[in-house]
């Protein structure tokens, strides 16, 4: 738990922040999370922390502006950039670090994020990113306050602005603030220009001419500011820095002739035309139905909330079939699920909500935006709803090999390996960790069970039907007795008291864990005279590990190791009291590693009460619950 305590210090860190910090130098320019998550929590925050430390470090101790740094344990590296602009102190500098790291967490386990203040900016990204110059979706940021004298002002602004785009390639460091006074007014301006230090001279040129054009539009608005990857330009009609931080840049312009300033004008000419060439292309990249994990570094292109695709009801009907039976998949909590083929070809899923007419449009769009900006490998993605229509519908992800529970003890028993069972519960268990713990805001699953686990063409697991509770009417929605989830699965806490935390997962879960390992189902009471949880702890508690594997698995590929880690990880998700259960975070550390204590016996009365009182997989009403985060929802992660 090594990455755990590194991010509680960071988080300690963040309450020595300067309060004399102005507040200006953190405003918050652009911010974004790649759509693309790592593959191993363990190591990837074990690198993140690293990197952000290090970075921390070089700020604080060596007294810089400009630091980079890498960590590369094992999977999933992080390569880190901070630059503060240079007339911050060195404290103010790296409060803005730290308010900058607060913010990049919230991206969670995307694999490349970045934050852009006033003051400094901070990036992460699996890959180096370090000579970047430009990027797709770099903007000029216009105010809103318009000054008079505008075609003075405009005169000052643009040749300030072309000075500073001469002399700051030429300057150590790649930085330079300077002012000039508006003819005909008392009045000045003031602007500043900054590149990565580890770019070249050409490159540092490139940046601010992309730059200078994205605010040649801004004037007569009294401040501007424009930021790329590897540049940040910015003017105002107010100081934003002191009076001795202002650079000499007339040394660097004095080279200036009529070759060099020809060479801006074509170096503005080609940038223009190269701009409007990327933006194409980022349009075309946009539209593109296959996303490459190439575009990891287009980061400044992410929005934070994408939003789903509107679909027409006419078209949904169409691609089912007119919602026929042939075309139907199975019967959820939340309604029938039909298979469903686009105009374009796309082969989804078309889910028909069972819910109440009156919800209103907004509230289900709300929601629904929410949940399609989830994406996690082990999440199946909600693509697009239809609200124009007689029912609401879902367009969701089509995983054609169907759920967990077919391979169990449903017509496809017997197909799954030890390895294929294993990683789908460590796939399970990452997914429901981001739910919990890495999305920003908490979501509980409540209904987790073998059905609602699909499996795409390679056996990787996607849960589904997560995020759905909150578009129950209030009188369905979960309140003292009544609950989403499936008896069986279902933590005794919250299936008798209406006690609900992200526990109530980790209980389900740990069902699911004991049913990948022996092929039943939980309330299969009749092959052995017990439940599979009474089984499972009897077997434990004789060290039978072996006689709880499902029949049709060969026994030559399981580890005995193997099976016996994960049947405590099993009982461990299962004791009670709730707080005795691990969180899933630290599942997914068990399973890399090994479990940390030894399970207790697990209540058995209440929940073998309920299994007894439900027929195969009875469905009170599945869904999720949404829990608006707080500050203490991030503590410790």
């Amino acid at each position: 738990m090594i990455f755990l305590m590194e991010f509680v210090i960071s988080l300690l860190l963040l309450t020595t922040i300067n309060t004399a910090l102005s507040q200006p130098q953190i405003n918050l320019l652009n911010r974004g999370c790649s759509s693309y998550n790592v593959t191993n929590l363990f190591s990837f925050f074990g690198n993140l922390n690293g990197t952000m430390t290090d970075l921390r470090g070089q700020l604080l101790n060596e007294n810089k502006h400009f630091a980079t740094a890498q960590q590369a344990r094992s999977s999933d590296p992080v390569y880190g950039m901070v630059q503060c602009r240079n007339y911050l102190s060195s404290r103010d500098c790296v409060a803005c670090f730290d308010a900058a790291v607060s913010l990049i967490r919230n991206c969670s386990a995307a694999n490349g994020a970045r934050v852009i203040y006033d003051g400094c900016f901070l990036r992460y990204e699996s890959n180096s990113f370090y000579d970047q110059t430009t990027l797709p979706g770099n903007v000029g940021l216009c105010g809103n306050r318009t000054v008079s004298q505008s075609a003075n002002f405009d005169t000052a602004v643009d040749g300030l602005l072309g000075d500073l785009q001469i002399a700051t390639p030429k300057i150590t460091g790649f930085f330079a603030t300077s002012t000039r006074q508006i003819a005909g007014s008392v009045g000045a301006v003031y602007a500043v220009a900054q590149c990565a230090e580890t770019l070249t001279k050409t490159g540092c040129l490139d940046c601010l001419t992309v730059a200078s054009n994205n605010l040649k539009t801004c004037p007569p608005e009294a401040d501007g500011r424009a930021v790329d990857a590897g540049c940040f330009l910015r003017y105002s009609d107010t100081t934003f820095f002191p009076d001795n931080q202002t650079t000499d840049i007339s040394p660097f312009l004095r080279s200036g002739s009529s070759s060099n300033k020809k060479a801006i004008i074509i170096g503005s000419i080609v940038g223009g035309v190269g701009l409007v060439l990327i933006l194409i292309l980022f349009l075309w990249y946009k539209l593109s139905r296959e996303r490459k994990a190439a575009a990891r570094g287009n980061i400044l292109g992410a929005t934070e909330l994408q939003g789903p695709t509107t679909y027409s009801y006419k078209d949904l009907k169409l691609a089912t079939n007119n919602f026929s039976e042939e075309t139907k998949l199975g019967k959820g909590g939340y309604g029938d699920v039909y298979k469903g083929t686009l105009k374009n070809g796309d082969i989804v899923a078309v889910k028909k909500l069972a819910l109440d007419s009156s919800i209103a449009e907004a509230t289900f769009e709300s929601e629904v935006r929410l949940i399609s900006n989830v994406h996690h490998r082990n999440l199946i993605r909600l693509l697009g709803c239809c609200t124009k229509g007689p029912e609401l519908l879902l367009v969701i992800e089509y995983m054609a090999n169907s759920s967990l529970d077919k391979f169990l003890y449903g017509e496809k028993r017997g197909t799954l390996n030890w390895k294929q069972r294993f990683d789908i519960i460590f796939g399970t268990a990452r997914g429901l960790a981001y739910l919990h713990e890495q999305f920003h805001v908490r979501i509980i699953h409540r209904d987790i069970k073998s059905s609602n686990i699909l499996l795409d063409d390679d056996f990787h697991p996607k849960i589904a039907d997560f995020g759905l509770a909150r578009l129950l009417p209030e009188n369905q929605s979960h309140v003292s007795t009544k609950f989403a989830g499936t008896l069986g699965y279902t933590a005794p806490e919250y299936a008798i008291h209406g006690q609900l935390s992200e526990k109530v997962d980790t209980y389900s879960f740990g069902i699911v864990v004991l049913e990948i390992i022996s092929g039943r189902r939980c309330n299969d009471f009749e092959a052995t005279n017990e439940y599979l949880l009474e089984d499972a702890w009897r077997m434990h508690e004789n060290e039978l590990y072996l006689d709880l594997i499902d029949e049709t698995l060969d026994l030559n590929e399981c580890r005995v190791e193997d099976v016996k880690k994960c049947m405590e990880i099993g009982l461990l998700c299962t004791q009670s009291p709730a707080s005795s259960r691990p969180t899933m975070s630290e599942v997914v550390v068990m399973l890399i590693s090994d479990p940390s204590e030894e399970p207790r016996r697990p209540n058995r009365s209440v929940p073998m009460e309920l299994y007894k009182r439900a027929p195969e997989d009875s469905s009170i009403s599945t869904g999720s619950s949404i829990v608006t985060a707080t500050a203490s929802t991030f503590t410790g992660r």
